[in-house]
């Protein structure tokens, strides 16, 4: 155990510095999306338990010039390199140094197309056709439409 000394010692010259918090999507710049220009395409497998293959964006952000790992959510994505993309915090959870992702329907990045129904918002997808006639068709009887 440390005397009253050398505690005295450290109250005087050693202060502790206080931690600044970390950032998990320090890139943004306390930023909720940032533009970005893609500079690379890559294919990229998850860790151990997991097996697939994984849509990668090598991005250079407008605003800082910072470059950042970005993950495409969703098929039939068809990237071309120097498409500008909309990228927002969103890490992947079995991708290592992924933290970003890319909004699907924004700039370049085109959404999905008639057959995603739910988490529409998340990929970009526009609500069919005949969708509101079925909901009220459906609460009709519950009197919300």
């Amino acid at each position: 155990m440390a005397t009253r000394t050398q505690l005295d010692f450290n109250k005087r010259f050693h202060r502790r510095l206080k931690k600044t918090p970390y950032s998990d999507t320090s890139r943004l710049s306390k930023n909720p999306q940032l533009k970005g220009v893609v500079l690379r395409l890559a294919i990229v497998t998850p860790k151990k338990p997991n097996s697939a293959l994984r849509h990668v964006n090598f991005v250079r952000l407008y605003k800082n010039k910072r470059k950042a790992i970005v993950r495409i959510l969703g098929d039939k994505f068809r990237p071309i390199k120097f498409n500008r993309v909309l990228v927002e915090g969103g890490r992947a959870n079995d991708l290592p140094a992924v933290r970003y992702s890319s909004i699907r329907g924004a700039l370049d990045c085109t959404g999905f197309f008639g057959w995603k129904k739910r988490r529409r918002s998340l990929y970009g997808a526009k609500r069919e056709k005949g969708y509101t006639l079925h909901l009220r068709r459906k609460f009709r009887h519950l009197g919300y439409l």
